[in-house]
């Protein structure tokens, strides 16, 4: 019995460390749970976790809501002040994974290696945004929605303008309270 309890003490300690991240999400219209795929994607899930362990996020917003294709956020604050970031993560979407409706993907300029702070999250399966794309590169999905893709339809949702030069913002505000790895 003692040797039962000891292996699976053991397997269980073992599956509490290779275990993926999980980050929790707090917004304006509730909370999502994604699980990070630091396997598949690890120099944009670290770039990513440092930015959570900063606080970065908190006090931030979904600036850009398309629905039928995604929801972005992590670069701006409700006045459309951009926030400085760290340096630029090199591009992995020749990792693999696909931007299906659920994932979360980093988000880029037209420079492949250019993506730092900003994600979105596909609403629907965007497979023209995997690699190697028409760009040739892609776009680096690192995670997925495990709870709360009820929330993400309700942001997909919100009525969105243009503003300060942005197209597809929000015309009520989805701010981002908090985003915290999860304990």
């Amino acid at each position: 019995m003692k040797k039962l309890i000891s292996i699976f003490l053991f397997l269980f300690s073992f599956s509490c460390i290779a275990s993926s991240p999980v980050v929790v999400l707090e917004t304006s219209m509730g909370t999502i749970e994604i699980e990070l795929h630091e396997k598949k994607a690890p120099l944009t899930v670290k770039n990513f976790l440092q930015y959570v362990d900063q606080k970065f996020y908190d006090g931030l917003i979904f600036h850009r809501v398309i629905d039928g294709f995604m929801i972005q956020g992590g670069g701006f604050d409700d006045k459309m002040i951009q926030k400085k970031t760290n340096e630029p993560v090199k591009n992995e979407a020749s990792n693999g994974l696909k931007n299906e409706a659920g994932t979360i993907a980093m988000a880029r300029t037209s420079d492949p290696h250019s993506g730092t702070s900003q994600f979105f999250i596909n609403v629907s399966n965007n497979s023209s945004l995997d690699y190697p794309s028409p760009d040739g590169h892609g776009y680096a999905v690192f995670g997925k929605v495990i709870s709360g893709m009820h929330v993400v339809n309700r942001i997909k949702s919100v009525k969105t303008a243009n503003l300060h030069g942005h197209q597809n913002v929000p015309m009520d505000t989805v701010l981002i309270k908090s985003l915290r790895r999860k304990k």
